[in-house]
C-alpha cells in the first residue's frame, strides 16, 4: 500500500525539520492537549503523544515544560482545532488541519493561499469521504520478535498493516484504535518514536512534474503558516 512512503513525505519532513517552524507547532499541540486533558502525561494520553513527537524532533525539555505551563496560565490562549478543505491547482484535493486562537485570521489566510494558486475552499465535509484517517506509529523492530509475531500481538488492538523501511517499522490502524495500539505497544515494551493521526487519500491521483511544481508552491505557503498543523493531499 505504501502509505509510509507517500509522495512528499521526505520533502515535507525536511521542511518541517527547521526548528523555527516545527517547534511552535509542536508547542501548540502540547498546550492544547494539556489544557483539554490535564498537565500530567501519565494521565493524559494525548499529551503523552504530543510530548513524544516533540522529543522525536529534538525539542528541548524546557520548551516542552513551557508549553505545558502555558495551558494553565492566566493568559493561556483558547486554541480551537479546525479543518479546512479545498481544491488547489490542477484539481488537487487538499485537507488542512489547523490549531488557532483566531479562526477569522486563519480562514482568511488559508483562503488566500488557495485563491492565489487558482483554487479555492470547498464546504466543510466535502472531502471527508475522500480521505481515510489512520493512526500511525513509528518504531524500531523489537529484538527477538519477527514481523508476523508482532502483527499477531497487535491485531486484536486494531492493527491493519505493518510496513518496514530501513529498519524502521510503521504500524497502521483506524484512528479509533489509536489508544488500543498505543497501549499494546507499551505492553510489548516497544518504544514508539512517533505517533500521529494522519489522513490518506482513498483515490490518489498522478500529476506531472510541471503540475507538481505549481501545487508545491501552494502547499509550501500553507505549511509555513503558524496556524496550520498538517496538510494532506490526494497526490499519488
Amino acid at each position: 500500500m505504501g502509505r509510509a512512503f507517500e509522495y512528499r513525505r521526505a520533502a515535507k519532513e525536511k521542511r518541517w525539520d527547521k526548528m523555527s517552524r516545527i517547534f511552535p507547532k509542536l508547542s501548540k499541540k502540547i498546550t492544547i492537549a494539556a489544557k483539554e486533558g490535564g498537565a500530567d502525561p501519565d494521565l493524559n494520553a494525548t499529551l503523552r503523544t504530543a510530548i513524544l513527537n516533540a522529543k522525536a524532533q529534538n525539542m528541548p525539555k524546557s520548551n516542552i515544560d513551557a508549553a505545558i505551563k502555558r495551558a494553565s496560565g492566566k493568559d493561556a490562549a483558547n486554541y480551537s482545532e479546525v479543518n479546512y478543505e479545498g481544491k488547489g491547482p490542477h484539481g488537487v484535493l487538499v485537507f488542512v488541519e489547523c490549531a488557532t486562537d483566531n479562526t477569522t485570521r486563519t480562514v482568511a489566510n488559508v483562503k488566500s493561499y488557495f485563491n492565489k494558486a487558482g483554487g479555492g475552499l470547498v464546504p466543510t465535509g466535502s472531502l471527508e469521504f475522500m480521505f481515510s484517517r489512520k493512526a500511525v506509529f513509528e518504531f524500531e523492530k523489537p529484538e527477538g520478535m519477527d514481523v508476523e509475531e508482532l502483527e499477531l500481538e497487535l491485531i486484536d488492538a486494531g492493527l491493519e498493516e505493518i510496513e518496514e523501511n530501513e529498519g524502521e517499522y510503521y504500524a497502521y490502524a483506524d484512528y479509533t484504535s489509536f489508544g488500543d495500539i498505543a497501549h499494546a505497544l507499551e505492553n510489548l515494551n516497544i518504544e514508539v518514536k512517533k505517533a500521529n493521526l494522519k489522513r490518506f487519500a482513498n483515490d490518489p491521483v498522478e500529476f506531472s512534474e510541471e503540475q507538481l511544481e505549481e501545487i508545491e508552491k501552494m502547499l509550501d505557503k500553507l505549511e509555513e503558516d503558524d496556524d496550520v498543523q498538517a496538510v494532506y493531499t490526494n497526490i499519488a
